[in-house]
């Protein structure tokens, strides 16, 4: 039967995975040396999900892994049905595991009459059935406090950083947040190269044009140095791109950027290829297919990291103890 016993045999720990994201879910399987739950899922012509389970789930601790990608709303409902089915199957606990988190950006009202989907979000993960709840790098981490159970933050700093490390003179970094609401992200990042100076792109936004930001002037001092341009996410590529292009006509000598999610939707990839950016680094909590990639893209795995933490919330131990007191 599929899954991992515990030391003592009293419990079983079984992986689950959606469709969004099989190279992921495969390699994480592979992280806990284990294999996923053989799940039939296919669409009806209308649109509608079937899930069924090929094996006997009853009693076990679940962790249904789902990557939040295009077409979201489809991916986000077959993971709800995927927990009802684990419910009504009699599983002992369901832990949803969402690499990214859909919606995260909708965390508050802008203005009247606006929803808070990410709270809606997870409120429907609730009443389908889950215990838990399991993200990477949330967006903000109030996120936290919308779901009533217990919710993993993992942090993909230390897997970046390292690799940042590897890439870049150290001695000559400044490190640089895309805007200053993301000021304290790039304080953790500049502690972890090291202790570095800090800079932040003045931007402004308009609230009601999505995916649509100028980027202004650079507050600090990159000139003649390495900029590591860090963010959450890189959805459409904008943002990022300006933030690149006043950091060079700043003086700054090379630009790195480095995110959690590559959202990369269109024309994330024409943008960022183009900028002046010497490397774009992202993980893959989300699929990159073939037309988002680009010569200067480096995509690092997020599996150890996942499977880490299962391992963590199998065995009752600390999640938190994997970040050293970051998460």
């Amino acid at each position: 039967m599929t899954g991992i016993l515990s030391a003592d045999g009293t419990k079983r720990l079984v992986l689950v995975s959606g469709r969004a994201h099989p190279e992921l879910a495969a390699a994480v399987a592979d992280e806990l040396g284990t294999e996923l739950l053989p799940t039939s899922a296919y669409d009806f012509a209308n649109g509608e999900i079937y899930v069924r389970f090929g094996e006997s789930v009853r009693g076990a601790d679940v962790y249904v892994l789902q990557s939040h990608t295009a077409p979201i709303n489809q991916w986000i409902m077959e993971q709800l049905i995927m927990v009802d089915a684990l419910k009504r199957a009699s599983a002992k606990s369901i832990t949803v595991v969402m690499p990214f988190y859909g919606y995260a950006r909708q965390d508050k009202k802008h203005k009247g009459r606006e929803p808070i989907s990410a709270r809606l979000l997870a409120d429907m993960f609730e009443v389908a059935g889950a215990d838990r709840m399991m993200s990477v790098d949330l967006h903000t981490a109030q996120l936290q406090g919308f779901f009533n159970g217990p919710v993993d933050h993992l942090w993909a700093m230390p897997l970046l950083t390292e690799y940042v490390k590897s890439r870049v003179d150290l001695s000559n970094v400044t490190v640089v947040s895309p805007d200053a609401g993301r000021i304290k992200v790039a304080e953790k990042w500049a502690a972890k190269l090291g202790g570095h100076p800090l800079a932040f792109v003045h931007k402004t936004r308009d609230i009601n044009q999505p995916n649509q930001a100028v980027a202004n002037r650079v507050v600090g001092d990159v000139s003649g140095r390495t900029c590591v341009l860090v963010d959450d996410l890189i959805d459409t590529g904008g943002t990022i791109a300006e933030a690149v292009r006043v950091c060079l006509e700043s003086g700054a000598r090379e630009v790195i950027v480095a995110a959690t999610h590559g959202v990369l939707s269109e024309p994330a990839a024409t943008r960022l290829q183009e900028c002046g950016a010497s490397e774009v680094i992202v993980t893959d909590t989300l699929p990159i297919s073939a037309e988002k990639r680009f010569e200067k893209l480096t995509v690092l795995s997020i599996a150890p990291l996942i499977a880490r933490a299962i391992e963590e919330v199998f065995a009752d131990g600390s999640v938190t103890s994997l970040f050293e007191g970051n998460s």
